[in-house]
């Protein structure tokens, strides 16, 4: 039975991803800032399963990642997967009038809080010899989007420490791939879309018609966490409905 490590697991894709995870039969651990929605969701997980854990963690913080793994190995005995998920859309505006703070949070936030995660989590899968970490980036990680420019960078930075880590531990048996959700369906982007005629251009920027699901992301980083993906490292797998084929 598997153990799997989610960031931002409280709402949204990374809540997704746990609901399938746990039907799946892993044991999750459940971190995230958010201590209301994460205990409710480690109760409604538990209830189904038992086999669910809840640990505070500020993915800007390396201790809290350091602790929440040591919590998934106290309880559950091992690490298999994890999923650096969390992070947050920040405040938009031009590069040329961009708040340095601004910048500064949403860097340590969406770049650096991954890279503290690998951190914490490499060792243990090295010292097992197997793992697959999933990086979640954006089609912002690809492609610019005026209004965005530390989100941007943020998200293009995780493909190149994506791909530096897969180089480093692959050979030592740990999987570490990226994939680039387009505008999904989540809360982070409820209050954007909550306008008729901007939830309307939104949407029209997917060939395929629709916002994506959060249920849709999660097969794709199941997917990459099993044995069906074992010849896979170092990879970016768009979910963005058309998005980047334009």
């Amino acid at each position: 039975m598997s153990v799997a490590l989610i960031t931002g697991a409280a709402s949204g894709i990374g809540k997704a991803i746990a609901h399938l995870f746990v039907e799946k039969g892993a044991s999750v651990v459940l971190a995230d800032i958010d201590d209301a929605q994460g205990r409710a969701l480690e109760a409604e997980l538990q209830s189904r399963s038992g086999r669910a854990l809840f640990v505070h963690c500020d993915v800007a913080n390396p201790q809290h990642h350091q602790q929440a793994v040591d919590e998934a190995l106290r309880t559950f005995g091992r690490l298999d997967v994890a999923v650096n998920n969390a992070g947050i859309a920040g405040q938009g505006g031009p590069t040329a009038q961009y708040p340095i703070d601004e910048w500064q949070r949403i860097i340590d936030v969406n770049l650096s809080g991954v890279f503290y995660g690998l951190r914490a989590q490499l060792p243990v899968m090295i010292q097992q010899g197997s793992g697959s970490i999933i990086v979640v980036s954006s089609i912002l990680g690809a492609v610019g989007f005026a209004g965005a420019p530390a989100y941007t960078a943020a998200k293009h930075g995780l493909l190149g420490l994506v791909k530096a880590a897969a180089l480093d531990h692959s050979s030592q048996g740990v999987r570490i791939n990226a994939i680039g959700p387009a505008f999904i369906d989540t809360p982070m982007i409820a209050g954007i879309v909550q306008d008729p005629v901007v939830a309307q251009v939104v949407t029209g920027k997917h060939p395929i018609g629709r916002l994506g699901r959060p249920e849709e992301v999660a097969q794709l980083v199941h997917f990459l966490s099993s044995d069906l993906s074992s010849f896979i490292t170092g990879s970016f797998f768009p979910i963005d409905g058309g998005y980047l084929a334009q």
